[in-house]
């Protein structure tokens, strides 16, 4: 609403005498707003981020014929080996675009989709600022938290019928061969383990909840199954109290399809016995 029509909005509601006074005080609210816009205007830093310089840095890195670092050293600081980066990078930027690379107003092309994976996967991966990525992608903050909020979703809407989902009899069935065969042991699916992950932003009032006395720091405790390709079948986290490893598999679902015969029925034998 301009001055005009918002003085207008105000004379239904003020006397006469009382509307030199209202006049008075909007122009001067109106001209130290002014003052203050001009002033963030005059005084804004605009960042002359070469996206392309970054963008050619890490593909000379990690992704070139030759690069600088490699597999292993990928794999250690993205937390994942490359192909599965680039699956994942090129099924987001065939699907979404914001992680398609494209001009902006100005001409300059946009940060490219495995600039923006990186950002991304180096936050959530280390949970760290985002002045890092700034310094080596040149991705600003602003659009750091961006990317990791599309990143996220994304994942979860491509990926989650595949990854996300419960064994079936025959994942079952290929677990069980390939555990007889490499450890001689029958019926095993994967290894379940617990892990406790520091919680530094944890809220004051659930600092207590989620502590226990022998770490010393508010943590959240995560249960995962994996198989030997690294598959992650099970993962459950959250849960508040002192836990252990033993009283978390208490509160899991993890054996509620059991429970339920929901279960694909398998059966293995040991020592001669189905």
């Amino acid at each position: 609403m301009d001055s005009t029509k918002y003085m207008e909005f105000l004379k239904t509601f003020y006397l006469d005498d009382d509307l030199e006074f209202v006049e008075t005080f909007f122009n001067v609210v109106q001209h130290v707003h002014d003052d203050e816009s001009s002033n963030v205007a005059r005084t804004r830093e605009v960042v002359n981020r070469d996206r392309q310089a970054a963008h050619d840095l890490l593909v000379r890195d990690y992704f070139a014929d030759n690069c600088l670092y490699n597999d292993d050293s990928f794999e250690r600081r993205f937390r994942l080996n490359k192909a599965i980066f680039l699956r994942i990078s090129n099924a987001l930027e065939s699907r979404y675009e914001f992680f398609k690379q494209k001009p902006d107003a100005r001409g300059r092309m946009s940060f490219s989709s495995i600039q923006k994976c990186a950002v991304a996967l180096r936050y959530l991966g280390y949970s760290i600022s985002f002045d890092p990525s700034d310094a080596y992608l040149k991705v600003s903050e602003r659009t750091a938290v961006e990317c990791v909020d599309w990143f996220s979703a994304c994942v979860y809407e491509v990926f989650h019928e595949q990854c996300l989902r419960k064994p079936t009899q025959r994942d079952i069935e290929r677990l069980y061969s390939a555990h007889e065969e490499r450890h001689g042991f029958s019926g095993m699916l994967g290894s379940l383990d617990c892990t406790y992950v520091a919680w530094g932003k944890c809220p004051n009032a659930w600092r207590g909840q989620f502590t226990r006395g022998d770490i010393g720091e508010p943590t959240i405790i995560l249960e995962a199954i994996a198989s030997q390709d690294l598959w992650i079948w099970h993962a459950f986290f959250g849960v508040a109290g002192s836990n252990n490893n033993m009283n978390l598999l208490g509160q899991s679902p993890i054996f509620n399809d059991i429970w339920t015969d929901k279960a694909p029925n398998m059966t293995f034998t040991m020592n001669g016995h189905a």
